[in-house]
């Protein structure tokens, strides 16, 4: 079970629109005025001990709050937040990564300060003692909160995100980094997305709620461990870091007990560069349904019913419902991943089929995690999955003032985006706020690249000249690049300003330069 954050009483200085004494240089918070915070909290970033298994050693990871998954967040819109995130790891720390963080809320619609950017790390001289702190600042606003039609909203509700997740993002570092622990869920939800399955407004969807009892966060990532059960991270290794251990929530080979009704699994890929294809299955191996109803933590227009696989690329999220009221007490499901990869390049395909016990075929696949029926729930199950879930904005096309090519390679073992490495000292592009614009994403080589793009959800207009998948037609924040594909993607750039970044999120290839700058002004 994760631990959920509880806001402290106050911080001490109080934050405020500009730096405080004691806090890392920053630029002032956009709008603070406007949405002053209602809530605040502080992170502990920090060495921890951690077991992945009662048969492997404990051992040291870096966590907010000293834990891997870091503490869940559980924020409604319209309630401004302020996080202030501690950085008390020692500067003489042993091992890969770097003790200076930049944290990285994935993909809050925020203002630059407050995003992350992989240069504003801290503290800024290497060898300084522990303790800075920087404070981010999160509106909870929709995005498109200066359009007037809004205003009585703080934005278009349509542009709700749900299923967030927080990790560092510093400069070069962001791999190692997120590998040794530092990364957690962020919770979001509003009136339509209400987290009450019980909720009597008809704008709210009834879905199976409670955040760790039937609304469950499921955080997977391959670590890799060495022969005495110890973490392994090649620092030097610029084509991907691939394990040999699958853990949901830092552990490996979980189960998880359910009842006999419907559960909202929130999947989040957390790895490094491993891709997935989870299936659910019984013990013979037979596919199982689930209802898809969110990607990359956007709800999609309509559930996609009667599924049996979720595709996740790094950094991608899916959110499915599945009913274990269909099967009886007593009952294992397994979720699986049976998607083939043996190196940085990318998947390779499906895993290989075999035959069941009752002679028919059907694929192999690793075990993930297993969920044991063990119970009737204690009353009747309220929880619902409407034909209805959250509509799509439109796409004004009125408003694209330009299209842009962004190829993603690699020259000579250096990832590049355009040809170049990343220059954190000048943007790649400057793009007008209160305009969109057309990304064409391309994909040159041999190698699979998701790519993030920070500050907006876009939207997918066609993928190699064809309309999406049917999971991919709603809004979403990481592009899957296979191997000489052709994406365009629209964006809007809302009511911030600032610098962000777009990057592969295999997060050996951002820290190996796959990443630009980009800025949004006035």
């Amino acid at each position: 079970m994760l631990l959920v954050k509880q806001p402290a009483a106050a911080l001490s200085p109080p934050p405020g629109e500009l730096a405080v004494l004691g806090e890392a240089e920053r630029e002032g918070h956009q709008k603070w005025a406007r949405h002053l915070p209602q809530k605040v909290y502080e992170l502990d970033v920090g060495a921890g001990q951690h077991s992945f298994h009662p048969e492997l050693p404990t051992q040291t990871i870096w966590g907010y709050d000293r834990v891997f998954p870091g503490p869940t967040f559980v924020e409604r819109y319209g309630v401004p937040t302020t996080v202030r995130i501690r950085n008390n790891l020692l500067p003489d720390a042993n091992g890969p990564g770097s003790p200076q963080i930049s944290t990285h809320l994935h993909n809050l619609h925020s203002a630059s300060a407050s995003d992350g950017y992989p240069g504003d790390f801290y503290p800024r001289l290497a060898g300084a003692p522990p303790g800075q702190f920087r404070d981010h600042h999160y509106p909870h606003c929709y995005a498109g909160e200066e359009d007037a039609r809004y205003s009585a909203t703080d934005g278009d509700p349509r542009e709700s995100l749900g299923t967030l997740w927080y990790h560092d993002h510093c400069l070069f570092f962001t791999a190692p980094n997120v590998y040794r622990g530092l990364a957690g869920f962020y919770l979001l939800y509003d009136a339509v997305d209400s987290g009450n399955e019980a909720d009597p407004s008809p704008a709210a969807l009834r879905l199976p709620s409670g955040v760790n009892r039937y609304d469950i966060p499921l955080l997977v990532n391959d670590p890799r461990i060495d022969a005495s059960g110890y973490l392994q991270f090649d620092q030097f290794d610029n084509d991907g870091h691939l394990g040999n251990l699958f853990c949901v929530n830092g552990k490996a080979y979980p189960f998880h007990r359910v009842e006999r009704r419907k559960y909202r699994l929130r999947l989040l890929n957390a790895s490094v560069t491993r891709f997935y294809e989870f299936y659910l299955c019984s013990a013979d191996g037979a596919n199982q349904g689930f209802a898809h109803i969110a990607n990359d933590g956007n709800l999609l227009p309509a559930p996609l019913r009667n599924q049996r696989k979720l595709a996740l690329a790094p950094a991608e999220r899916g959110d499915i419902v599945v009913d274990f009221s269909a099967w009886p007490i007593g009952t294992r499901l397994y979720l699986v991943n049976r998607l083939i990869q043996t190196d940085g390049r990318g998947p390779e395909g499906a895993a290989v089929n075999v035959r069941g016990s009752d002679g028919l075929l059907r694929a192999a696949g690793t075990q993930i995690l297993r969920f044991d029926i063990d119970a009737d729930p204690p009353v009747a199950d309220a929880s619902q999955v409407p034909d209805r879930l959250r509509d799509l904005p439109e796409i004004p096309q009125s408003e694209v003032v330009r299209e842009r090519t962004w190829e993603f390679d690699r020259e000579n073992d250096v990832w590049t985006v355009n040809g170049k490495i990343f220059d954190d000292t000048r943007p790649a592009a400057i793009v007008k706020a209160g305009t969109a614009e057309i990304w064409r994403l391309r994909g040159k080589g041999s190698w699979h690249h998701p790519v993030h793009i920070h500050m907006e959800e876009g939207r997918i207009l066609s993928r190699n000249g064809k309309p999406p998948p049917p999971h991919e037609q709603g809004r979403k924040d990481v592009f899957v690049l296979n191997p000489g594909e052709d994406v365009r993607v629209y964006l809007r750039f809302r009511d911030f300003e600032g610098r962000y970044v777009m990057h592969c999120h295999n997060l050996i290839h951002e820290d190996h330069d796959m990443m630009v700058r980009f800025d949004v002004k006035r």
